[in-house]
């Protein structure tokens, strides 16, 4: 593959990449979750299923310490998240997700079926089938991390 071939694909996937973000964002709002944006999405995939430390989450996110404590601090306003006492750590503080927040992830994967379907429409379910194996054979399932 010549150069500019792989900064063409690098910018379509990436071109997908952020579509299907916004896609998915845009169908939390309509489902009535008011005032999430995409980065409250990159938390919630760290938090879930058993929540993370601050710390752990601004690794996750690539941001410093303090970022990921402020952005704790307006899910925790908003209602999405509540911190608990560590279980292991009596120093350290759990984020986890709360109802709202668990139904905010429910709503996000229903936005993400709903941004794939179209996919799905346009490429049949045989080269929907395939690029997920080419996919995954590329980036193995594992964190969903922003990409700033």
């Amino acid at each position: 593959m010549q150069n500019s071939e792989a900064m063409a694909l690098s910018a379509a996937l990436l071109a997908t990449a952020g579509e299907l973000t916004q896609r998915i964002n845009e169908g939390v709002v309509a489902r009535g979750f008011e005032g999430v944006r995409p980065a409250h999405g990159f938390a919630f995939t760290r938090l879930a299923p058993d929540g993370a430390t601050v710390t752990d989450l601004a690794a996750h996110l690539g941001v410093t310490k303090q970022a990921a404590s402020q952005l704790v601090e307006e899910l925790v306003r908003k209602g999405y998240v509540e911190r608990r006492p560590h279980p292991d750590d009596a120093r350290a503080r759990l984020v986890v997700l709360t109802e709202l927040g668990w139904a905010c992830t429910r709503a996000a994967e229903e936005a993400a079926a709903d941004a794939v379907r179209g996919w799905s429409e346009l490429l049949g379910e045989s080269e929907m089938r395939a690029l997920y194996t080419r996919l995954v054979s590329i980036a193995p399932y594992g964190p969903i991390k922003p990409a700033w």
